[in-house]
């Protein structure tokens, strides 16, 4: 049924016909104002479709990318990187570190770096994460923690199979060695007693001393020279409870790291040394 319009007398405006309890609708036109702001903006998409890059697989007439303008701002950056940069390449970490301005830089740098690189597996803040992943934050380190070792270990990684000075000493999987599960049990406590976290276990302690102790120390001080982590500070990579410890003796564990040499250039690498010997753990 169609809507029954007139026109208001007060106004003299026609009506919409629409009516809500007793307050009818007029039906004005749109302001002038509104209509020629609103035809003015359809002008000027028009024209930024023409100039500019709008529809897909169109660059627009003069050529202009949001891609193209990164990449001059980024050449701008680099160029004024370049001279710190420069100088980072050809530094020692030990000499960046000695630098007020070149360790300013460095650790800024290295933040980033980490953030991009390292922070997938050794988390945000060098924290570290289950599984095989150590801490940088703390003062145990497995290979090392001075600049030079921290700088080999970011270089070569460890048990990569890309580099031939990758870190790394293969641990055996003892239960294909010839132990049986009871004496990897067995083992397994004496290694928690070596932390004061398991009970006393004579049998365990001989078979450490004839399978463990050549690598991992007599104490269970580790040998950073092959990679064998301490035992005895309760720090633990694949966990510190009984079946944790009887799993990694029995399978054996075979972390990776990447060799960062040839992703990132030498620059980059000084300021992650410097950056995660800063994190707490590092070493002189």
């Amino acid at each position: 049924m169609a809507k029954q319009t007139e026109t208001d007398a007060a106004t003299g405006v026609a009506t919409t016909g629409h009516e809500w309890d007793g307050i009818r609708e007029l039906d004005n036109p749109m302001p002038s104002w509104w209509l020629y702001t609103f035809y003015a903006t359809i002008a000027f998409a028009l024209v930024w479709v023409m100039f500019y890059p709008a529809l897909p697989f169109v660059r627009g007439l003069l050529g202009n990318t949001a891609r193209g303008d990164l990449a001059a701002v980024m050449a701008t950056e680099q160029a004024k990187a370049a001279p710190m940069l420069a100088r980072l390449r050809a530094a020692t970490p030990e000499a960046i570190a000695a630098e007020p301005e070149l360790r300013t830089f460095a650790l800024a740098g290295g933040r980033i770096a980490f953030a991009n690189s390292c922070a997938g597996c050794h988390g945000a803040g060098g924290q570290g994460a289950p599984g095989g992943f150590p801490s940088l934050a703390d003062d145990d380190w497995i290979y090392g923690g001075s600049l030079e070792e921290i700088r080999t270990t970011i270089r070569h990684g460890v048990r990569n199979g890309e580099a031939a000075e990758a870190r790394g000493t293969a641990m055996p999987a003892f239960l294909q060695a010839g132990l049986t599960m009871p004496q990897i049990g067995d083992l397994a406590e004496h290694v928690l007693l070596l932390s004061d976290a398991g009970p006393a276990n004579p049998a365990g302690a001989a078979l450490f001393a004839d399978n463990c102790a050549a690598c991992h120390g007599e104490r269970g001080e580790g040998n950073r020279q092959v990679g064998a982590p301490r035992l005895n500070d309760r720090i633990w990579l694949y966990g510190g409870d009984k079946a944790s410890v009887t799993r990694s003796i029995a399978y054996s564990r075979a972390g990776v790291m990447p060799a960062w040499e040839g992703r990132l250039d030498a620059a980059t690498i000084n300021m992650l040394t410097v950056y995660v010997h800063a994190l707490g753990g590092g070493e002189q």
